[in-house]
């Protein structure tokens, strides 16, 4: 019961909810109106169904898939409808009448259509999936890949479909409210409306007969295959970033794509399922989506020499059997996880940490991973965090030359159980929020909360808008204080540039068209590199312009997207948090940091659990130790904590140079130079033994295709 709650608060909001229940109420409505029988009472049920599954429909709501389980799908709550009207016009003594039997023999043609209509767009859909979708990629001067079927057809067609049963519906009730007390019945709308519902039915599955033609249809799959190995023989990868997993992990690939766009070897993204496909970030890097494990070994990847893969799943064994290159874990973020020292590590030649702290992570977990197979690269991703320059911030709170310490409050969400270590927002929040909005000397609070708060735990989002309004009511009261002064006209002016700089990204927009097909994004999908480049200066100028637009002393609750968290990191002195990678991150400005021990572990203890909070301060649920946090703000000479966070962060993040990109770099051009090195010592042996004394062949990339498919 209790899962079944959970479930059912995740499936959408309120007016989802309360669309769903007026829906299946309708249902009732119209059995009750049919039996009566009250044709006015009939068409209201009606409407409230037909608007309430259009609303929930366009929506894209979860309920819809919930109802399909319960065996109330959408072609059952059509059917159950009309044979309510069917029961309806029988009431009203319409059985007599020529027009009820005209309905009965429409709504059983109608769902006639419905078989062959889905078997068309089913072919349509199949034989238009590509065996490989792409990005990045040239197929338009290699293939002929002809464009998709209207979205018209296409979008949403067994919605289309079925609701073009509502010129009969509508015909018919016009029929039965002409019957009601007045002796005759007007059977003509009722036949418009059934030669319009049976016209329009046949001419959809007629549309779609055409798009099945060949010439309609992209290439077959070898041929496809082939075209996207030629292309991959004139790119030459040397890096692959390989990726699997379900649709909600597509962060731990869209991590690594300002990387992979920075380094010097050629890289290339491989991934394994179309759903991560359509949730990654815009990026210029090559990306080829290969569904099929036996379509992937029979890609050539010969001229590839190094392997990175940021996810332990099954479907890396695909990639792992290649001998051609070496194969490296790099993870999708670095801390005291046990997904950190997972066992199957062993598979790869190479274990890439951030810092010393992974590499002792491993000896101390003793899963097999050897000392010299592990390599420190630092984190390539935190090069947006700006670190601290250890410049005291004027403590007097809008005066003209000075402004607030900007104190972050970044929470963790509740996570799928009930403990206190979870998150502080149940047990100190507000204690946290409250201490440092009433701080003397004063600070700004920004208030970052994580997107999924509330999502599980209804005390946890009830702590959040409670948070949220202490921040309002405090920011409300800091304008009025003299103490204060702000520069209107300039934040006017931000302001008005904030909304220029939003309407020239969202006219730069790198997604693809949402009415193509992947046929036709793979033809077309190559990132313009001077756009992309061009929002990457716009989103920066916003994030600048964004924090120039309120006063310097303001409290904030950032929501959403934007600004992003490391944009927060960097517009503060200092954050309070919980355990996550949050802190970890963080750790890279070398600013001072607390963390709560919700679960009331004790310092020690915390600190012994918890590798990234031994330099923080540690806070009680009373937050009575956030005195500590804001005097190392106040005074940095004077913090007690400097010194450990220098070393804290050099043990889990490795030495500021050689840079972290520079590090990641130098360990693909070593790991790809010993490829080279066994490939040289394959090829000596598949000579030897293929060749004889006369040595191995002459085409290398044969050979490697051969070591390769062994």
């Amino acid at each position: 019961m209790i899962s079944t709650a959970i479930r059912v608060a995740r499936v959408g909001s309120a007016a989802e909810l309360a669309a769903a229940v007026l829906m299946m109420l309708g249902y009732p409505g119209l059995m009750a109106a049919a039996l009566v029988p009250s044709a006015p009472a009939f068409a209201a049920a009606a409407a409230v169904t037909y608007l309430a599954d259009l609303y929930l429909h366009r929506k894209g709501s979860r309920l819809i898939g919930l109802l399909s389980k319960v065996r109330a799908g959408l072609s059952t709550r059509f059917l159950v409808r009309e044979l309510l009207l069917i029961l309806l016009l029988a009431r009203l003594d319409l059985s007599q009448e020529p027009v009820f039997y005209a309905a009965i023999a429409c709504f059983t043609v109608f769902f006639g259509l419905q078989a062959p209509h889905g078997a068309l767009i089913t072919l349509i859909d199949k034989r238009r999936q590509m065996p490989v979708v792409t990005r990045n990629v040239d197929l338009a001067s290699r293939l002929a890949i002809p464009d998709a079927p209207p979205r018209l057809l296409l979008s949403r067609a067994t919605v289309k479909m079925l609701h073009l049963d509502l010129a009969a519906v509508v015909g018919l009730l016009v029929c039965a409210f002409s019957d009601s007390g007045s002796g005759s019945v007007t059977v003509l709308p009722g036949y418009v409306g059934i030669a319009v519902t049976l016209g329009l039915g046949a001419l959809y599955v007629l549309a779609l007969v055409p798009h099945l033609r060949a010439k309609r249809l992209p290439p077959k799959a070898g041929k496809v295959l082939g075209t996207v190995s030629a292309w991959l023989r004139e790119y030459r990868p040397q890096t692959v970033l390989y990726f699997s997993g379900s649709d909600d992990s597509a962060y731990q690939v869209n991590m690594w794509l300002e990387t992979l766009e920075q380094m010097e070897a050629r890289p290339l993204v491989i991934l394994r399922e179309r759903v991560i496909l359509e949730r990654m970030a815009p990026t210029s890097v090559p990306v080829i989506c290969v569904p099929g494990g036996v379509h992937l070994m029979n890609m050539d990847l010969s001229m590839v020499r190094v392997a990175l893969y940021c996810a332990n799943v099954g479907k890396n064994i695909h990639l792992l059997r290649v001998p051609t290159m070496k194969h490296v874990f790099i993870g999708h973020g670095d801390s005291d996880k046990v997904a950190s020292v997972n066992p199957f590590s062993k598979v790869y030649d190479e274990v890439w940490t951030a810092g010393r702290a992974g590499r002792d992570r491993y000896a101390i977990a003793d899963v097999g991973i050897r000392d010299e197979d592990i390599v420190e690269v630092g984190r390539p991703q935190l090069a947006p965090i700006l670190a601290s320059d250890g410049i005291p911030t004027d403590p007097r709170g809008g005066a003209a030359d000075g402004h607030c310490p900007t104190i972050l409050y970044a929470p963790t969400w509740e996570g799928w159980d009930d403990s206190p270590g979870n998150t502080s927002l149940l047990l100190a929040g507000e204690n946290i929020v409250r201490r440092l909005v009433e701080a003397e000397p004063p600070v700004r609070v920004v208030y970052k909360p994580h997107p999924f708060t509330g999502m599980r735990n209804a005390k946890a989002g009830a702590a959040h808008r409670r948070i949220i309004a202490l921040i309002k009511k405090a920011a409300a009261q800091r304008a009025a204080d003299s103490r204060f002064t702000a520069d209107p006209a300039a934040q006017a002016q931000a302001k008005a540039e904030l909304t220029r700089l939003k309407a020239r990204l969202d006219g730069l927009s790198l997604a693809f068209d949402e009415r193509a097909d992947e046929a036709v994004t793979s033809r077309d999908g190559i990132v313009d590199l001077r756009k992309h480049q061009e929002a990457a200066r716009l989103r920066a100028a916003w994030n600048e312009a964004y924090w120039r637009s309120f006063p310097s002393f303001e409290h904030r609750v950032v929501a959403g997207a934007e600004p992003r968290l490391y944009d927060c990191f960097n517009a503060s002195e200092a954050m309070v948090s919980d355990i996550s990678s949050v802190v970890s991150d963080f750790i890279a400005s070398g600013k001072p940091y607390a963390v709560t021990d919700s679960a009331e572990l004790g310092t020690e203890e915390f600190k012994r659990q918890n590798t990234a909070v031994r330099a923080a301060v540690i806070l009680g649920n009373g937050a009575a130790e956030l005195d500590q946090l804001l005097d190392a703000v106040r005074d940095p000479a004077g913090d007690p904590l400097a010194k450990d966070r220098k070393e804290l962060k050099e043990y889990l993040l490795g030495p500021d140079e050689p840079t972290s990109l520079q590090r990641f770099d130098t360990a693909v051009a070593d790991l790809a130079l010993k490829a080279e090195a066994r490939n040289v010592g394959l090829g000596s042996l598949a000579g030897a033994a293929v060749g004889g004394a006369d040595g191995p062949p002459d085409d290398e990339a044969e050979l490697a295709k051969g070591v390769t498919t062994a």
